[in-house]
C-alpha cells in the first residue's frame, strides 16, 4: 500500500488524504492524520475570513512536520479565492485541492512554488481537462461519496479514467474498510480520499449528536437532499430530515438564485413572525442536516483519529 502513487507524491507513509469536509475539518483533526501517517486537508472556506486562514496554516506549520492540504472552491461563487492562493502559497501548503470550476490558476501559481494540485473530478471529460492543464493527479468523486457525490460506480470511474490520463487518480468515496481499499487498489486506485469515517472521530469539532448519529445509522440510512444549497448531497436520513423533506420549497429556489434578498426575508419572518415561512426557508442548516457518506456503515463508535487510521491500514 504504502508503494501507490499518492505516498511517493506526499512522501507519506499510508496512500491516504483525510477528506477536506466543510464545517467539519478542523486543525486539530489534520494534526492527528499527519502524525498518524497520512495526509490531510481543510477547507479554506472553513475559516470565516482569510486572516484566519493564515493563522491556521501558521498554527498546523508550527504542530506538525507533514502534507497539509487546502481545499479551494475554483469556480466564481467564492469571491475569496484569489486571496486564499495568495496566502496558502505564502505560507507554504504542501497541496491544493480545487473543486467546482476551473483549476488553471490555482495549478499556474502551484507549479512555481512546486506545490501539489489535485483536482476533483466526477467524469473521464474534466479528468482530461484537468490532466491537460498540468493537475498532478485527480480526484475520482464517485456515486458513493459524502456530500456532494458523484454518479459512477467506484472501479468503473478508476478504470475509465485510468485509461484517459497518466497521472494518478485518487479514489474518493464509499471506503471505510482495509478490505474495500484493497479491492479499488486492484482496480487501479493510486490512493484515498477518506471523509466521511472521521466524522465520528474524537478530535472532530461536531456535536456530540453528529457523532452518534454517524455510529447509530448506516449505508441505506444515506440519502441526497438539495435542501442545504440547492445542489443535491448526501445527508444522514434522520428524523429531522423526514420532517423537513429533501426538496426545496419555493422560497429556497427563489433565494438560491436570489442570495442579497435572503437577508431580507429573513428579517421580514422574523418581523411578522411567519413561523411557517421561516421554516420552510431556513430550516435545513449543517447544524442540523448532517452530510455523510455511505462509509459510515463501518462505524460503529466514536474514536480517535489514530485508531480510524489504523483500523483501515491494520483489519479487514
Amino acid at each position: 500500500m504504502e508503494k501507490l502513487a499518492l505516498s511517493k507524491l506526499l512522501n507519506i507513509e499510508y496512500p491516504i488524504i483525510m477528506a477536506p469536509m466543510f464545517l467539519v475539518s478542523n486543525e486539530e483533526m489534520i494534526v492527528a492524520g499527519i502524525e498518524n501517517g497520512i495526509a490531510a486537508a481543510i477547507p479554506a472556506l472553513n475559516y470565516r475570513s482569510t486572516e484566519l486562514l493564515r493563522e491556521g496554516l501558521k498554527r498546523m506549520k508550527t504542530s506538525v512536520k507533514g502534507p497539509i492540504g487546502i481545499n479551494l472552491i475554483v469556480n466564481a461563487s467564492n469571491i475569496y479565492m484569489e486571496e486564499q492562493l495568495r496566502i496558502c502559497v505564502e505560507e507554504g501548503v504542501d497541496f491544493f485541492i480545487t473543486s467546482l470550476g476551473s483549476p488553471k490558476k490555482v495549478i499556474e501559481v502551484a507549479r512555481e512554488k512546486g506545490i501539489k494540485v489535485f483536482c476533483d473530478v466526477t467524469d473521464v471529460e474534466y479528468a482530461k481537462k484537468v490532466a491537460d492543464l498540468g493537475a498532478d493527479a485527480v480526484i475520482a468523486v464517485n456515486n458513493r461519496a459524502g456530500g456532494h457525490a458523484g454518479k459512477i460506480d467506484p472501479k468503473a470511474l478508476i478504470q475509465t479514467i485510468k485509461k484517459a490520463v497518466s497521472i494518478p487518480v485518487i479514489s474518493a468515496g464509499g471506503v471505510g474498510t482495509k478490505k474495500e481499499m484493497d479491492e479499488l487498489i486492484a482496480a487501479g486506485a493510486d490512493g484515498f480520499s477518506i471523509g466521511s469515517i472521521f466524522i465520528a472521530s474524537n478530535e472532530a469539532g461536531v456535536s456530540k449528536e453528529y457523532k452518534q448519529a454517524c455510529v447509530d445509522y448506516g449505508e441505506k440510512d444515506i440519502i441526497m437532499t438539495s435542501k442545504l444549497s440547492g445542489t443535491p448531497c448526501t445527508v444522514i436520513n434522520t428524523p429531522y430530515v423526514q420532517e423537513i423533506g429533501t426538496e426545496q420549497s419555493w422560497i429556497e429556489r427563489f433565494l438560491n438564485k436570489n442570495k442579497r434578498l435572503k437577508k431580507w426575508v429573513k428579517a421580514l419572518t422574523f418581523y411578522r413572525g411567519m413561523k411557517s415561512l421561516e421554516k420552510a426557508a431556513f430550516s435545513a442548516t449543517y447544524k442540523t442536516v448532517w452530510c455523510a457518506g455511505p462509509s459510515i456503515e463501518h462505524v460503529k463508535e466514536i474514536k480517535s483519529v489514530k485508531e480510524i487510521i489504523q483500523s483501515l491500514v491494520s483489519h479487514e
